[in-house]
């Protein structure tokens, strides 16, 4: 048992930590995707929300029911295998009221504009022309080199495709009407929530660019809107989103760190792993917890065989001894030798019948079927004759002294058992004690009515740390030289649990090289 528990110890914390370490690594791997995926859903969601924000403004020109003029975006493959994005604009009226973002230096009634994006988008031709062949309309045509195509090569992703495509709506719906800044802010705001970000921000929408050699550059700040209070500190990240094809006019969200965020996602798979790791910590340490038990069992049941068959097999001898004595030697024809031999047997077979009384109340006090007599005991006439006995018996000088108040006192309780109770009590102030047994017994009567029998002695005592242990089964102290202390584990046990089945209580009290004291309280 001994050489089988460090093995068992130490496969245990291995799986312990083991388990701990992979689910630390799920743990970790699914934070960081769950993390990288919000932060796509705050793109898409900048992205969506611009798209629907195009969408309310085409619906708001169909309410309207006049001609604004007429867009159109294609997409495809030309004859190269190579995808391309076409966007053409047609304004037939242009408002001139619109606010500033929309126009794109557009004036002319009945103008037809082509708008063409390399795929260098910063390298974009443009030609404005009038057509003097039609005098009752003055036609602007803003044109490239290659018509009107966005060459988006070696591509397959279609999101990006539809990212293109966006934008050649966008190129030709802010001819017609520019973009809305707090609509664009209120559809994010229900998008970021949908997504469960319900954290503070600020948005804002500007517009940059440079002139030809970049030597001049400027940002126009057009809106601002930010979470009351909140303004962008050192940590926060920051979200652009471009949605014309020269990144000219960008919205731009301010975040704190979505960890916080992401952790509060991941609270239920968090606390499940946690209970999950302490039940099986739990149910790991109970399991060393049963080894050891079983280990201290197995070497108490050791013991016990020890003492045991010791203990039975002196009666036996010494009886048979006499006995022997008396059939083959002719000691039966001296009176007095022959009630010597007598006697002798007398007292080993009721040492041997006290002996195995006691194994067997340990082993019928686990049954179901295990039932007590109680009745009416005088404890003054009881102990008188419990005190003989063991005056008789005793090995030692013993002196014991009863001290009963009032005298007439008497308990209910099962008269063999009860007795059994006392009399492995002061077998053990007896055992315990040195030369001399000096064992006082005191019983009195509370005011609650609760008998308290305490059975005192001026023995070796017991050392604090092995009081809690003392009425475990098969538990001895250890008694260090003392070799001719015997016993087997069993009459303190026994005590305890005999005194529980009656419902009552027993304590201890206890100091080294003075003596101990067990009290009985029974109500």
């Amino acid at each position: 048992m001994k050489s089988s528990l460090k093995p068992i110890a130490i496969l245990v914390i291995i799986s312990l930590l083991g388990i701990f370490a992979y689910q630390a690594y799920w743990l970790t791997g699914l934070y960081h995707t769950m993390k990288s995926d919000m932060e796509n859903g705050i793109q898409d969601a900048m992205r969506m929300s611009d798209y629907n924000e195009m969408m309310l403004r085409v619906e708001k020109l169909r309410k309207e029911n006049k001609e604004h003029g007429e867009v159109s975006v294609s997409a495809g493959y030309n004859d190269t295998g190579r995808s391309f994005v076409r966007s053409s604009t047609t304004v037939s009226k242009i408002n001139t009221k619109e606010p500033k973002s929309a126009k794109r230096g557009i004036s002319k009634k009945n103008a037809h504009v082509n708008t063409t994006y390399l795929n260098d988008s910063t390298k974009v031709e443009t030609i404005v022309r009038h057509d003097t062949l039609s005098k009752s309309k003055d036609e602007g045509i803003l044109r490239s080199k290659q018509g009107l195509d966005i060459i988006i090569a070696n591509q397959n992703n279609i999101t990006e495709l539809a990212g293109y495509f966006q934008r050649g709506l966008h190129a030709g719906l802010d001819i017609i009407i520019g973009p809305d800044f707090n609509v664009y802010d209120s559809l994010l705001n229900v998008s970021l929530k949908e997504k469960g970000i319900n954290i503070p921000h600020r948005l804002e929408y500007f517009h940059s660019g440079s002139n030809l050699d970049s030597s001049y550059t400027f940002r126009d700040t057009i809106g601002v809107s930010s979470t009351k209070g909140y303004m962008p500190g050192p940590k926060s990240i920051r979200y652009d989103y471009n949605f014309d094809f020269n990144s000219h006019y960008t919205y731009r969200l301010w975040l704190d760190p979505v960890n916080t965020v992401v952790i509060k996602q991941m609270s239920g798979i968090l606390v499940t792993s946690f209970i999950i790791f302490v039940i099986l910590g739990f149910s790991f340490w109970f399991l060393i917890h049963t080894i050891l038990r079983q280990k201290t069992l197995e070497e108490m049941k050791s013991d016990f065989t020890n003492n045991i068959t010791h203990e039975l097999k002196t009666p036996i001898a010494v009886a048979y001894a006499a006995n022997d004595a008396l059939l083959n030697f002719k000691q039966a024809e001296n009176p007095e030798q022959r009630n010597k031999y007598l006697r002798i047997c007398q007292e080993q077979l009721q040492q041997l019948s006290g002996l195995v009384e006691q194994i067997l109340s340990m082993s019928m006090e686990q049954r179901k079927t295990f039932r007590l007599h109680p009745e009416t005991l005088q404890l003054r006439e009881l102990l008188q004759s419990l005190v003989e006995q063991h005056k008789i018996k005793a090995e030692k000088p013993l002196d014991i002294t009863l001290d009963i108040e009032p005298s007439d006192l008497s308990i209910q309780a099962d008269r063999t058992h009860f007795m059994n109770i006392l009399s492995n009590l002061i077998d053990n102030g007896i055992k315990y004690s040195l030369e001399r047994a000096q064992i006082k017994i005191t019983c009195r009567k509370s005011v609650t009515g609760e008998v308290q029998i305490s059975i005192s002695d001026h023995g070796i005592g017991i050392q604090a740390d092995k009081l809690p242990h003392i009425f475990d089964k098969f538990y001895r102290v250890p008694s260090g030289n003392r070799h001719n202390t015997k016993g087997y584990g069993l009459g303190l046990f026994y005590v305890k649990t005999m005194t529980e089945k009656h419902g009552n209580t027993i304590s201890v009290e206890s100091t080294p090289e003075k003596g101990s004291v067990f009290t009985l309280h029974w109500k």
